[in-house]
């Protein structure tokens, strides 16, 4: 057996400290598997929760704001605008719209002035982190 291997033993000077011991090495690989095996599901669970997440069109600091086509939020009976959706979309739901159907209960043209706005979401806004994260390619 090694010196390395044989336990309570202290290398002399410290150049062995380099070199790691099977038995640390086979400690490295278990922790390897270890935590591949717990990331796999959180991914699965990531994914899920991504479809699963709500931006509301508007969000509270815009409750009672219509929408313009342009996805701006703009006082109630501006021509040409909508009224917010009385309820939030799933990520799910913006992404197929982003895909060319259109959100649930909303025309064409609401369909794409709620998309404008939720494109022009920024950090800190309600729906922000479930629309940054339909965005990301997976």
């Amino acid at each position: 057996m090694e010196n390395s291997e044989i336990p309570g033993h202290e290398p002399a000077d410290g150049a062995d400290e380099a070199v790691p011991t099977r038995r640390r090495m086979l400690a490295l690989g278990a922790a390897g598997v270890s935590a591949a095996l717990t990331i796999r599901p959180a991914f699965a669970q990531t994914a899920v929760s991504v479809m699963n997440c709500e931006i509301p069109v508007p969000g509270p600091t815009g409750a009672g704001r219509y929408i313009d086509p342009n996805g701006k939020l703009v006082p109630p009976g501006t021509k040409g605008a909508f009224p917010g959706s009385p309820r939030p979309f799933t990520g799910e739901q913006v992404k197929r719209a982003f895909r060319g159907q259109t959100l649930p209960g909303a025309t064409r043209d609401q369909s794409q002035a709620y998309l404008q706005y939720i494109r022009r979401l920024q950090a800190g806004q309600s729906g922000f982190t479930c629309f940054a994260s339909i965005q990301m390619p997976r």
